[in-house]
């Protein structure tokens, strides 16, 4: 029998110690006081919060020939065993592991590391501990570590003393982690189906068709279900993976779910649970470890490409985005420009708006390579940032009001006003990205999981769409005609773009205020104040019929620069979910969403931000509506909130797993169902009443 196997083949390796590993002893370690697996207790912050969790890595580096085991060790050895003493009310979770790797000894496969590597363990602190309050925390391990020739059991003797605290995490630290958890498989966000028969177990993994595979390998984690040893055969067939094996001599109880981690890359995993049920057969050619096809890249491409084009366009009615593209309209309305003129403008303003969505997707691309989870919008989660924003749009305010007028450099003159279009192509699109709407979720979505250039594509696919209005004034004579000829109404209209600018402002404060608390808002309106001073001296030296001059420019740009350099050392006054949560929402966390899918209740979980627009219509229209609130009360319905305005990177993983590149994502899980529906970027009252 398996089981029978597995005893003896790990006592054998066991009873080595008694004769191969004594009689190597003097070769393996002279001084006989030294490990092979160096085992190190290290956590993300030494003051974490009370109240929250704090992640711990057993940093772990095997000997050079020697290799530890995965938490299920294949057909021989055992896995880590930990014996926590934790201070009172803490508990520990189960370790997570990175993607292991195969070695097969005498027919018998194993599942080990041989570099270093980092199981990750989430330690919770209890609520109402006082700030300074020592924590400390220690751990006994047991494990095997073994060599070519022999297997030797070790132990480690561990710990680690923290402090309750503010949860403050160095840059250092948060970037070991995010390392350390880039290697880690993720959940799969959708449920996966095995079918036995005739020796043979097929397992069918969803998959998108135009994402990338190489080194694929399913390590299962559930015991009794697969033949170990047995060759692998994984095929690519449209949206979903097939793994065909040897199922296991004595299988398991029928019905039994299958867990096991689907590695899809170099250190890279899906966690996937597998259901009993009917897997059909797949005619398409084995993926053997390699890319899938051009074909299927290119058709994902395709669809996230147009969804990007569609999201870009919508976002030209945003009031942030809306007045720049009106005033390129009314400058082509003047009809000063001729056809070749306009055509060169038009191309500039969209080579601006492509070059900052194109590099804005290369940042993404390259942080999260690096293992830091971000998505659009991301620098909106800095407060420099913010007050950077909010000095700009307040200087494109005073300048619609008409306090002053934005010089035109000399380069934009040569260029025939080529380059001026250009950097109000490149505004419009910086100030566009709070913005998420319709269609741009699941494209920037798809980005992050195809190859980089085609991930590139789809971001310039975004820029294209928001530069499709001006594009088409610029290219179709016709269109330009149908604009209201040049008057003194042009002056009245700029005036009432003012609006929709100072609106944007005074929302960017607000968001400030949240991230950076009520003194670095203060902070942020003191610095517009002294800039609106500075353009009002700039505005009257230009009634004068004066430039504005160095010293005024040097000001305002120091102005700036003293602005985002006063607000780098404020602090939120509070942090978590929002003070004021509608109808008994709770803040989200993974913890609560499974408590409370385990007690059969429906939950909706939404993630929002401060500075995204979208999210705050759809929390006004739809969501914190007394027809939804009433709704979801009589039907029980949890409500879970996840505040993403500061960029919580484990919030910012959870999201990713749901294939979004930021928010707002909406999920309703329905009672007894583990994967949620996911609900379209656009809500109203009716949608969630009726779910």
């Amino acid at each position: 029998m398996r089981w029978f196997h597995d005893v003896v083949v790990t006592l054998f390796a066991l009873l080595l110690v008694g004769s191969a590993a004594q009689a190597q002893a003097a070769t393996l370690d002279p001084a006989g006081a030294g490990t092979h697996l160096k085992i190190t207790l290290v956590a993300e912050s030494d003051r974490p919060m009370a109240g929250t969790s704090v992640t711990l890595a057993l940093a772990s580096v095997p000997a050079p020939g020697w290799h530890g085991y995965w938490q299920n060790p294949g057909d021989a050895g055992f896995p880590a065993k930990l014996d926590w003493t934790l201070p009172k009310g803490a508990s520990a979770t189960e370790p997570a592991y990175p993607v292991p790797g195969t070695l097969i000894v005498a027919d018998l496969m194993n599942y080990v590391f041989e570099r270093p590597y980092a199981p990750l363990v989430t330690l919770k602190i209890p609520a109402g501990l006082a700030v300074g309050t020592p924590l400390p925390v220690r751990l006994k391990t047991n494990y095997l570590v073994c060599s070519a020739e022999v297997c030797v059991p070790e132990s480690a003797d561990l710990s680690i003393d923290l402090v309750v605290g503010d949860g403050t995490i160095t840059p250092q630290a948060r970037a070991r982690f995010d390392a350390w958890r880039r290697a880690v498989p993720k959940p799969l966000d959708a449920r996966a189906t095995y079918q036995t028969g005739n020796g043979r177990i097929r397992i069918a993994v969803p998959y998108p068709a135009g994402a990338a595979l190489t080194k694929a390998y399913f390590y299962p984690i559930t015991t009794g279900m697969i033949d170990y040893a047995a060759a692998q055969t994984v095929t690519q067939d449209g949206d979903r993976i097939l793994i065909e094996t040897n199922a296991a001599t004595t299988p398991a109880a029928a019905g039994t779910a299958l867990q096991g981690v689907l590695q899809i890359g170099a250190r890279q995993g899906l966690v996937v649970t597998a259901a009993a049920g009917t897997v059909a057969a797949s005619h398409t050619a084995p993926a053997s470890g390699q890319s899938l096809g051009g074909a299927s890249v290119a058709t994902a491409t395709l669809l996230a490409f147009a969804g990007a084009v569609l999201g870009g366009l919508i976002l030209n009615i945003m009031p942030c985005v809306f007045p720049i593209l009106s005033l390129k309209a009314l400058s082509l309305a003047r009809g000063h420009l001729d056809e070749r003129a306009a055509r060169h403008e038009a191309l500039a303003y969209a080579a601006g708006v492509i070059a900052v969505c194109v590099a804005l997707g290369g940042v993404i691309l390259a942080l999260r390579a690096g293992g830091t989870a971000v998505g659009w919008a991301f620098q909106l989660q800095d407060p420099q940032a913010i007050v950077v924003l909010l000095l700009l749009t307040v200087a494109l305010a005073l300048n619609l009001s008409g306090l002053f007028e934005i010089p035109t450099p000399a380069f934009v003159n040569r260029s025939g006003g080529a380059g001026g279009a250009f950097a109000t192509g490149a505004l419009a699109a910086f100030i566009a990205t709070p913005c998420t709407g319709p269609f741009m979720g699941a494209a920037l979505g798809a980005a992050l999981v195809l190859p980089w250039a085609a991930a590139l594509a789809v971001f310039a696919g975004l820029g294209i769409g928001l530069a499709l209005p001006f594009l088409a004034l610029g290219f179709i004579p016709a269109l330009r005609r149908r604009l209201p000829k040049p008057g003194l109404w042009m002056e009245t209209f700029r005036r009432i773009l003012a609006i929709p600018m100072w609106l944007t402002a005074i929302a960017l404060a607000w968001v400030l205020g949240h991230e950076a608390g009520v003194n670095g808002m203060a902070i942020g309106l003191v610095v517009a104040f002294g800039m609106a001073v500075l353009l009002w001296i700039a505005g009257a030296r230009q009634a004068r019929g004066l430039a504005i001059g160095v010293v005024l420019s040097a000001l305002l740009l120091a102005t700036v620069v003293a602005g985002a350099w006063l607000i780098a050392g404020q602090h939120p006054d509070a942090i978590g979910a929002p003070a004021l949560a509608p109808g008994g929402a709770e803040p989200f966390s993974e913890a609560r969403l499974a408590a409370l899918q385990k007690e059969g209740r429906p939950v909706f979980v939404y993630f929002t931000a401060d500075w995204c627009l979208t999210c705050k219509v759809n929390e006004k229209i739809a969501i914190e509506t007394d027809a939804t609130r009433k709704a979801f009360a009589d039907h029980k319905v949890a409500v879970l909130i996840g505040d993403w305005t500061n960029g919580d990177p484990m919030m910012g993983r959870f999201i990713e797993a749901h294939n979004r590149a930021g928010v707002p994502l909406y999920l309703y899980y329905a009672p007894g169902v583990a994967e949620p529906r996911v609900l379209p970027q656009v809500l109203t009252s009716a949608m969630l009443v009726g779910l």
